[in-house]
């Protein structure tokens, strides 16, 4: 199947980025970093770092999380103990799930 010209998203999510760009934006002023600081010590471009702060939606969230980090923003949590907990309670819940609701790489012999 063609990779669609233009991707649509919900106005949910295209609202959330622009919010995570503004937040970053916002960061970016008060900590009175330029872009080119925040695009060097996040290893990108100027022009990704003006296009996260924009919230367009063909960003990579990984560079988005770099830049929010660089700048000092806190997405999550304000400890970043906190966020390492929340990691682990989320992956101890994947492992209560059954397995017939994670996809399994082995096949099941049913010639019984």
């Amino acid at each position: 199947m063609p990779k669609p010209a233009q991707r649509h998203y919900s106005r949910y999510a295209r609202e959330a980025a622009e919010l995570l760009g503004l937040m970053i934006h916002t960061a970016r002023i008060e900590s009175n970093s330029t872009v080119a600081d925040v695009a060097e010590r996040a290893g990108i471009s100027r022009g990704l770092v003006h296009r996260i702060e924009k919230g367009e939606m063909g960003s990579s969230i990984g560079a988005a999380f770099e830049v929010a980090a660089v700048v000092g923003l806190h997405l999550f949590e304000s400890e970043p103990t906190a966020l390492t907990c929340h990691l682990s309670a989320e992956r101890g819940k994947l492992t209560l799930l059954p397995q017939s609701a994670r996809t399994g790489t082995t096949t099941v012999k049913d010639d019984f």
